[in-house]
């Protein structure tokens, strides 16, 4: 069982690595890591600063170990999330895996300001999960040999939101099929993305992206 972390000096194996955007779709293939798995257990100064700073969100998560994949795969400076926190309520999250640790405080941000207040001004009720594609995955940059911001766990897929009420407002059904008080809603917590996110891809960057926002910690404002 997930637990909130109370203090930054509980023990995490992890380390800070943020690298620059991919402003390319991104694929949905995996490629497979090439060499051993290599477990590093480092924890420094920004790490556990970063991990206070979550806690301090309310979310739920776990701090995970360092590792090296191969490849140019890892996960490094992660956590395990499980459930967030908005004004009044928490909210979970749908087939997430290890994101770094920067990602899941940009992530707890918007699902709190920009995307649970939406829900409740726009649609009239609260964010009760956000269902993604998921996070972590080994692969490169659809259509290129450089590999992909998911490689190294900076990046979040993010496909529907369900409300309280029972409402589930999907990017690929709702981004141009939705009423008009869903599609604003969408419109609403993509912009608010971008202003935690270096990188945000959504349905108007290309067809790779119709059922999903691409939400990337690393970038210098990319949002389309």
């Amino acid at each position: 069982m997930l637990r909130r972390l109370a203090t930054p000096m509980i023990a995490l194996a992890a380390s800070v690595s943020l690298a620059g955007c991919n402003l390319l779709p991104e694929g949905r293939a995996s490629s497979a890591p090439t060499t051993r798995t290599t477990v590093v257990a480092a924890a420094g100064p920004k790490a556990r600063q970063c991990l206070a700073e979550l806690g301090g969100t309310g979310a739920r998560f776990a701090p995970q170990p360092d590792k090296y994949y191969g490849a140019g795969c890892s996960t490094l400076n992660s956590v395990t999330v499980e459930r967030l926190r908005g004004d009044a309520d928490g909210f979970e999250l749908a087939n997430m895996g290890p994101v770094t640790c920067p990602a899941a405080n940009a992530l707890a941000g918007w699902a709190r300001y920009g995307v649970d207040r939406a829900a409740r001004q726009i649609l009239g009720s609260r964010l009760q999960r956000i269902e993604t594609m998921g996070s972590y995955a080994c692969r490169n940059v659809a259509g290129s040999s450089k590999r992909s911001a998911h490689a190294r766990a900076e990046a979040i897929d993010v496909a529907a939101f369900v409300l309280a009420d029972g409402r589930r407002v999907s990017v690929l059904g709702e981004w141009k099929g939705g009423n008009s008080k869903e599609r604003q809603f969408l419109r609403t917590v993509q912009q608010s993305a971008c202003k935690r996110f270096g990188t945000v891809l959504g349905p108007e960057y290309n067809s790779a992206h119709a059922d999903h926002f691409h939400l990337e910690i690393g970038g210098g404002g990319f949002c389309r």
